[in-house]
This record gives C-alpha cells, sequence and structure tokens, in this order.
C-alpha cells in the first residue's frame, strides 16, 4: 500500500503528541541548550548537535559550559536518552530539526547569517521526507523562505522540495522566533509561529 504525504504528516503529528518524535536541535548555546533540556525534560529522545567538539564532549561526560546550568541538569538528561554529536549525518534519524546558531550583528547592524547558511547547507544533504525543519535564529523577515528553503532544496540529494500543503511530499519547514531570556534558567512552551507547517497542519 502506497504511503501518502497525509498519511507521513499524521505520522509525525501522532509522533510529536505521543513523545517518540526524535528531537534534534543543532546549536548547543544559550538557546539551544536549555531548548534541549526543556524537550528533554517533556519525555523527549533530543539529540543536540554542535560543530564544537569541546561541547559535545562536555555534554556526553554529563557536564555543563553554561554558568546557570548545573551538571546535574545534563546528567538528568542523559539518563532520559539526551545525547549530543557533531556528526551531522545523524540529522537523518530525527523527526524535528531545530535550528539554534548565532546570529551576530555585522558592521551594518545587519544579522549575520554565515552560520545560519552553513548549518542549513550541513543538515540539507540528511533531510528527509516529512521531516520538520524549523529555524529558531534570530533573524530578519523573508529568511526562511528567501534563504532556508532554497539551501535545503538544493542540498538535498535526494531531490526532496518544501511540501507546500498536506497532499504534497517533501518536508516541511517553520520559524520559531528566539525566546530565550539569558537571565532566566527556562523557557515556556511555545509553538512555530509561520511556515508551511502550519499551513499543513490547518488544510
Amino acid at each position: 500500500m502506497t504511503v501518502t504525504s497525509l498519511d507521513k504528516t499524521a505520522e509525525l503529528l501522532q509522533k510529536i503528541e505521543s513523545r517518540q518524535a526524535r528531537i534534534g536541535i543543532v546549536g548547543m548555546g544559550y538557546v539551544g541548550l536549555p531548548l534541549a533540556l526543556l524537550f528533554s525534560d517533556a519525555r523527549f529522545r533530543v539529540t543536540g548537535f554542535d560543530i564544537d567538539s569541546r561541547k559535545v564532549d562536555t555534554l556526553n561526560r554529563g557536564g555543563s559550559y553554561i554558568v546557570r546550568i548545573p551538571g546535574t541538569e545534563i546528567q538528568l538528561a542523559r539518563e532520559s536518552g539526551f545525547t549530543a554529536t557533531s556528526d551531522y549525518a545523524q540529522i537523518a534519524a530525527m523527526d524535528v530539526i531545530i535550528i539554534c546558531v548565532p546570529t551576530p550583528l555585522n558592521e551594518y547592524h545587519e544579522p549575520d547569517l554565515s552560520y545560519v547558511t552553513g548549518t542549513v547547507s550541513s543538515i540539507a544533504p540528511h533531510v528527509h521526507d516529512g521531516q520538520l525543519i524549523i529555524l529558531e535564529s534570530t533573524t530578519y523577515p523573508g529568511t526562511t523562505e528567501e534563504i532556508v528553503v532554497p539551501l535545503l532544496e538544493k542540498g538535498n540529494p535526494a531531490g526532496l522540495r518544501i511540501a507546500r500543503d498536506a497532499s504534497s511530499p517533501g518536508f516541511y519547514v517553520a520559524f520559531s522566533p528566539e525566546r530565550e531570556d539569558p537571565q532566566r534558567h527556562r523557557r515556556p512552551s511555545r509553538y512555530p509561529q509561520g511556515g508551511w507547517w502550519l499551513r499543513t497542519r490547518r488544510s
């Protein structure tokens, strides 16, 4: 029996609602790491991705490099299955990918998107049909449509395209504004604010 795009959308939703979805968070900094712990607290299987091998090693040893996050929090997450890696090939095993890389201001006081474009180019070869990719990095309107989607489509060897409605094959993309307060340990749960994920759910 042929599996339709509607079936895959329903399967992803079911995985998320039942906490069976595998969550990959790219960027284990002051936004990505607390978010990884939040999902781990909610009983999701979480993998943290970072190009900094020192961060990866520290997390896998149950340690922390962020002052306001004690090592005991990492150890608790590790007991729940949290792991960190620099191997982007593991992106293929994730159901949801959340990009939390920095976008520092450049000399023109505009977000420097080099970390975003580098990350998207790195994950694009491993994106699969029915996967949800969420951009959470601080950026300007249009980044998801004009930069992220073209890079994902161009870099995917399977020729996957974005699924712009529930009946189309491909991957889903959404944008979720960063809401991390450096003075707080945790942040409240929130949902993607825009993108083809929301359109697909409503269709």
